[in-house]
């Protein structure tokens, strides 16, 4: 596979040119406030010596998932992100008009992630979208987005791919995930529209709003450097769980009753058909019902409001494939570096996890 087929042997932004072994910091101009004041994406440009891949990773395109915001400012920092060949384009948040309110949204309601590729006369979004396609996606021959869960939810960190493309696939199983979920994403979404217009790009999803979770950080930072040594881009040792499980089937797990929930299980776990997951309470403690896993699987991504009413989504798991056991998975975990488990550890911290055995209904 030719990994630079679009290398980049002049690089110039705004007119300017960025010469070979240099950094730089620029501004994406992409609208005026209300004020009429001019709103700028800023960006941190590296460029190695010889030529190569170009790679933008890019964060916030939902203003309010700020993980990956502190993934990119770590990276820009990074003594071991020395370039070999190629350029890197770090963008620490996409969008900074929903990121100023602290808001997934922009300011005229419209999601960022749906209006990809845009158009330069269109709305607010798909002005916003078009310049990011132009002057970032279009100059890149890969992506990478970091993204989190939404309000009031968080995700154990997961790849999400088209893996019948072969370079996506190349992509997802470098950046070292335990979990890929296999995925194009949804219409004008930036990964799925990036793709169409041969740009392979990843998704990572980790952690959740409104916070800068060190773990969730550092599998984002490992993620990157293991996808940019992979390019030759870096030197750099890969780092690779024993496991990687490709997800192709998942299922939001939803309350039948309202309720108080206890949960039994944490994100990240590795559980087995039938195995307890929430179990709904009154609020004085009466058990209402269970739910159970509908089959061998491992938790994606789970609410971390324990307050439920009917139909709410509780948790999503992703079904394991057939040739893998609950119990390997669990066992090539524990060999591991301990990553996946620290972050297991850490995103159970925002909610309660008991025993089923000690749940005690009152009469």
């Amino acid at each position: 596979m030719d990994d630079s087929a679009d290398s980049k042997s002049v690089f110039t932004w705004n007119g300017e040119p960025i010469l070979p072994n240099t950094s730089c910091n620029v501004k994406l101009p992409i609208g005026e406030s209300y004020s009429g004041f001019s709103v700028n994406i800023p960006i941190h440009i590296r460029r190695a010596e010889n030529d190569g891949p170009v790679v933008f990773v890019t964060a916030a395109l939902h203003g309010d998932e700020i993980n990956g915001t502190g993934a990119i400012r770590h990276l820009i920092q990074d003594p071991d992100i020395q370039l070999l060949r190629g350029a890197l384009i770090l963008v620490p948040v996409l969008n900074v008009l929903g990121f100023d309110r602290h808001s997934r949204y922009l300011p005229d309601r419209r999601d960022l992630n749906r209006a990809f590729p845009g158009s330069a006369s269109g709305s607010l979004a798909s002005r916003m979208a078009h310049k990011i396609f132009t002057e970032i996606v279009m100059r890149s021959d890969f992506g990478i987005d970091l993204h989190t869960a939404s309000v009031r939810r968080t995700n154990f960190p997961n790849v999400r791919g088209d893996m019948k493309d072969p370079r996506v696939q190349r992509l997802a199983l470098a950046f070292g995930s335990e979990i890929i979920i296999d995925s194009k994403g949804p219409v004008g979404a930036l990964r799925r529209e990036a793709c169409r217009v041969n740009r392979p790009t990843i998704v990572l999803e980790g952690g959740e709003v409104w916070k800068v979770e060190p773990t969730i950080v550092e599998a984002a930072v490992r993620g990157v450097k293991n996808v940019l040594a992979d390019l030759e881009m870096i030197d750099y040792a890969l780092e690779r769980p024993h496991y990687q499980a490709v997800v192709r089937k998942s299922k939001w797990m939803r309350a039948e009753r309202g309720g108080f929930l206890q949960f039994h299980v944490r994100p990240g776990e590795i559980v087995e058909k039938g195995q307890a997951l929430a179990t709904n309470t009154t609020l004085l403690g009466r058990e209402r019902s269970t739910l159970t896993a509908p089959f061998h699987s491992v938790v994606i991504g789970m609410t971390t409001l324990p307050a439920v009413s009917p139909g709410e989504p509780i948790c999503n798991l992703g079904e394991l494939p057939d040739e893998m056991r609950p119990s390997e998975f669990r066992q090539s975990r524990s060999e591991g570096d301990g990553l996946e488990e620290r972050v297991s550890e850490e995103l159970a911290s925002n909610v309660l996890i008991v025993e089923p055995s000690e749940q005690k209904p009152r009469e």
